[in-house]
């Protein structure tokens, strides 16, 4: 590893994914797409069980709470950290941030029901533009709602329990107190909702009643009740059998979550239960398996049996899933694979021959992939889900329950790298559950960059060697120097010495604000490479975007124009028009993006940058995944000292809590895994 620069090969200068047809349409597809889904599911359990508008200038606490709405919205602020585990590593100062999607997919609501909002809102001294949004959460009677509940403000994402509580007290006066019954089922939920975006799908009694107290509420033990009660929440009991003195764990949860976890159980034992479509004989499927050879081979004997097989491996590991795909493609089998981004489905698209390649939201949008029967289930007999560790609980759910009987599910990914940005960590509780057969690739990723990033994986900072100057790391005394050299990097440097051009190039950051977060190294990249006056809401034609469809989804892309219509984006392969209304909480410029930002993504150059202030940030699945996204160079521009090397050696992912693993233990065969 050269810990010189690129530019230090030449004198140094003095100046120092997509969607198809238009993207509105793709996000309306793919909500009514989840809701169909979901009713889909609670039929089966049945019968089983028997945008924000622009409001007037706003000051004080109006203002504050519209811009904390905003920020959460545009991915700006992370979420809150209301919800602490007890744990050795110290908390993170700027964790990722997290961006989710309500808990009810808004409507349009009726003009006639936005005023009435807007009327009780501009009452208790929250701002009126929060109206639209407000009336789509809340549903038909939004204003009642919060007239006789007022802190079902909280409901609003980026809303805080203490601007509901002002909003409280200017609507009932004195009535409104800390122990108000209202007040706790609210802050219940909220927690829940704010543990979500942290990554849990449940927390434990004893942890939520503590977060109760620190948010002021008198009674957290009644409060729970409370909300168990009113069925605002949901409590579990399950069992702990190599625990006699605490037989169970009782855990609290919001329906959306249980529902989904309880389904992607079920779905999952669907799967393994119900015997794969014989397409092709045995002696065929053991002649593709051999002449594949290696962990393809395995992998493609594991498919041959079974509903469902997970596969683990780095980037060259892909090589496993296409060679399986190409092979049951030529037995006659209906096969597709899913992406997490357009950038991999487009790499991954070259890997194989005949087998269509969606992205995930596609294909459960139907703006991708084969299309569904008469029965709502996918049309394949294969589907191969790549960068399997950003499947959510919910998304997981989705593509099982999208499966008919019979088809087979492969689940292939590297479990090193960050987790899914919505609650869940489904790769690493099937992997754990071992309830399936499990194919680890032999197909190390090449080359120095290879070397590197498979240290990181297994605890280890290691000195590589890289002639071809790929890792090279350059060190910077504060948050100034390393915009500076980062800037140099991109726009200089990295093409002249290495040969990458500025367009293939990307930034990756710990997080979105500081001195050297993506606001700051966009806004001087933008400078140098694509000034200009802003004309199309921040935006000119040329500059690098990062596009947010829905929460938690990035697509890079880039300016193409601007309209009447909205902005024209080039995302993926695909024009992208995004309304007007829409460019502020959706678009920000995409020189530089974070790390969750990035997963699934690969550039042949990047610039990962770590400022003194990203230390407690890091985490050996970040620097995993932030190193990792390089394919041919890698730049580190390095003022965190010690800090890297302790995050690779000691700061494992952030633990997250899940119901997924006692659900799957009925499952747990004998000689499952593989």
């Amino acid at each position: 590893m050269s810990t010189e620069t690129p530019e230090d090969a030449e004198p140094e200068r003095a100046d120092g994914t997509p969607a198809e047809g238009a993207q509105v349409s793709e996000a309306e597809a793919e909500l009514a797409a989840q809701r169909l889904e979901r009713e889909r599911i609670e039929r089966r359990r049945a019968e089983r069980q028997g945008p924000i508008e622009a409001g007037a200038k706003l000051s004080g606490t109006a203002a504050d709470l519209l811009a904390a709405v905003r920020a959460v919205e545009s991915g700006e602020k992370p979420a809150a950290a209301v919800f602490e585990e007890a744990r050795p590593a110290p908390r993170r100062a700027a964790p990722e941030p997290v961006r989710r999607a309500p808990a009810v997919p808004p409507g349009v609501p009726a003009a006639g029901a936005v005023e009435d909002v807007r009327g009780v809102l501009v009452r208790g001294g929250a701002p009126e533009g929060l109206a639209v949004q407000a009336a789509g959460v809340l549903g038909e009677g939004a204003a009642e709602v919060l007239r006789a509940d007022p802190w079902q403000l909280l409901r609003i994402a980026g809303v805080w329990p203490e601007q509901a509580d002002g909003f409280a007290r200017a609507l009932l006066g004195a009535e409104a107190g800390p122990g108000d019954e209202r007040r706790g089922r609210a802050i219940t939920v909220w927690l829940l909702e704010q543990a979500a975006q942290a990554g849990h799908t449940v927390l434990g009694t004893a942890g939520l009643t503590d977060a109760l107290g620190r948010q002021g509420v008198p009674d957290p033990d009644e409060a729970v009740q409370n909300a168990i009660a009113e069925g605002d929440v949901l409590v579990f009991q399950d069992a702990l059998e190599e625990d006699e003195d605490q037989p169970v764990r009782v855990q609290v949860g919001l329906e959306r979550f249980a529902m989904a976890e309880e389904s992607l159980a079920d779905g999952l034992a669907r799967l393994i239960d119900s015997v794969p479509k014989q397409d092709g004989t045995g002696e065929e499927w053991e002649r593709a398996a051999a002449t594949a050879g290696g962990s393809a081979g395995e992998l493609i004997r594991a498919v041959a049996g079974h509903g469902l097989v997970l596969h683990t491996g780095g980037e060259a590991s892909l090589a496993d899933p296409a060679a399986l795909l190409n092979a049951a493609h030529g037995l006659g089998l209906r096969v597709w694979a899913a992406t997490h981004s357009p950038l991999r489905r487009a790499g991954f698209a070259a890997l194989v021959e005949g087998p269509g390649v969606a992205t995930v939201t596609g294909l459960l949008s139907g703006a991708e992939g084969p299309g569904r029967d008469a029965d709502g289930a996918l049309d394949v007999d294969l589907l191969v889900v790549l960068d399997a560790p950003q499947l959510d609980v919910e998304t997981a759910a989705l593509v099982t329950e999208s499966l008919a009987d019979g088809a087979r599910l492969v689940l292939a990914g590297d479990p090193g790298v960050l987790w899914s940005v919505g609650p869940g960590r489904v790769f690493a509780d099937l992997l754990a559950a071992r309830i399936c057969p499990q194919i680890a690739s032999r197909r190390p990723d090449p080359g120095p960059l290879g070397e590197l990033v498979s240290g990181i994986g297994v605890g280890e900072l290691n000195q590589v060697a890289a002639p071809g100057k790929e890792v090279v790391i350059v060190p910077v005394r504060d948050a100034g120097e390393a915009v500076h050299r980062t800037v140099q990097l991109v726009a200089d440097s990295v093409p002249r010495a290495i040969g990458v051009p500025v367009e293939e190039t990307q930034v990756i950051t710990p997080g979105h604000g500081g001195a050297a977060g993506t606001r700051v190294l966009n806004a001087a990249l933008k400078e140098r490479l694509n000034p200009g006056p802003g004309r199309f809401g921040g935006f000119d034609p040329g500059d690098r975007v990062a596009y947010s469809p829905a929460p938690g989804r990035t697509l890079p892309g880039r300016v193409v124009g601007a309209d009447g219509d909205g902005l024209h984006l080039a995302c993926g392969g695909g024009e992208i028009v995004v309304p007007p209304e829409r460019v502020e909480r959706s678009v920000r410029h995409g020189w530089a993006l974070t790390a969750h930002q990035a997963v699934g993504c690969r550039w042949p150059a990047v610039v990962v940058v770590l400022p003194g202030d990203a230390a407690q940030a890091l985490s050996r699945p970040w620097v995993y995944t932030a190193f990792g996204r390089a394919g041919r160079h890698l730049s580190v521009v390095h003022g965190v000292e010690q800090a890297l090397p302790r995050a690779v050696a000691e700061v494992a992912a952030e633990p997250r809590t899940t119901r997924l693993p006692a659900l799957l233990a009925p499952q747990v065969p004998a000689g499952a895994d593989g």
